[in-house]
């Protein structure tokens, strides 16, 4: 039997904002095409998630923006910031994805799963403390890491952050912590501005944040000899208890907002990559979130990709 779990649930398809909205259901309708093909799906375990509680969303963000969130259930349609807006489902199922890291990190850290993959919706990693940005509601990834630290014990942690975009939200949230290494390769200058070179933590965080801007037009190449110049010495060197992954696919050379040229073999060698250093460092201990990827076909089989790496 696999050992490889994934999250994928109704409700996240009832998230909307809006036609046209990059960000939308049709997502996680490619990848259920994916679950239910004859390949790969046949061979991941479908967990079932538990929403995140109050006090789990509370370990990362303000009660009064939460209640600001709440506030939204069952309206028709609101705008919490430019970018990202909620409909009548959305507290609903910002809850779940919330709930869904919490739910993988628990049964991977205590061996019921090797690794695993939450296909969630609203995305997370630019969510802040107080407020929504760039299609996120709740930081899901850092939720889950920071109950992995408070409720399980795990002492040192690992992100990386694939995204085309910074994790603006993310980053903020660890920049001065010591256990939680965050690493992001992304598109710079390119929305949310944030994720120069320079920016590395800040007291006992000094060193824990690691960031990579490319060029605008990088390719597989270009991502392959940052990652073994940065990445691989990092993770070796800070050895983490548990990766955690924000996987966004829109660095594809077919995404329509990223404007980079990784390839299916890109993603390939990215996802190979991280599984390597995870067996090598923390037994294979792995959890993806899903963030951004907005051409369904390179979503899709991407997925197909990542999925096919985490349960060898």
């Amino acid at each position: 039997m696999s050992k490889t779990g994934i999250i994928w649930n109704e409700l996240f398809t009832k998230h909307s904002m809006g036609l046209g909205h990059p960000e939308s259901p049709s997502r996680l309708l490619a990848i259920k095409q994916v679950l239910e093909g004859d390949g790969v799906g046949k061979e991941v375990i479908n967990i079932k998630a538990e929403p995140a509680s109050i006090d789990d969303l509370k370990l990362i963000h303000d009660e009064s923006y939460i209640n600001l969130v709440k506030q939204t259930n069952g309206v028709e349609f609101t705008y919490l910031d430019p970018d990202t807006s909620a409909c009548p489902y959305t507290w609903d199922a910002a809850l779940l994805a919330a709930g869904s890291g919490i739910t993988l990190v628990k049964k991977v850290a205590n061996n019921d799963l090797k690794n695993a993959f939450a296909f969630v919706r609203p995305p997370g990693h630019h969510a802040e403390k107080n407020r929504s940005m760039g299609f996120c509601i709740f930081n899901n990834i850092a939720i889950a890491a920071q109950y992995a630290k408070e409720h399980l014990g795990i002492k040192r942690i690992f992100i990386v952050d694939f995204d085309v975009h910074h994790g603006n939200g993310t980053q903020n949230f660890f920049y001065k912590n010591e256990d939680v290494f965050y690493f992001s390769i992304h598109r710079a200058p390119f929305f949310p501005g944030t994720g120069p070179k320079n920016e590395t933590g800040n007291g006992k965080g000094k060193g824990t944040t690691l960031n990579i801007p490319l060029d605008h037009g990088a390719d597989d190449d270009v991502y392959k000899r940052a990652l073994e110049k940065h990445l691989v010495p990092a993770f070796e060197s800070f050895e983490p208890e548990i990766l955690l992954v924000s996987a966004g696919y829109d660095a594809h050379r077919r995404d329509p907002l990223g404007g980079m040229r990784l390839t299916n073999d890109g993603f390939r060698w990215i996802v190979n990559t991280l599984c390597e250093l995870s067996n090598e460092v923390c037994n294979g201990k792995q959890v993806y979130m899903l963030e951004g990827g907005y051409d369904l076909t390179a979503l899709r089989e991407c997925v197909e990709i990542s999925l096919e790496e985490l349960v060898l």
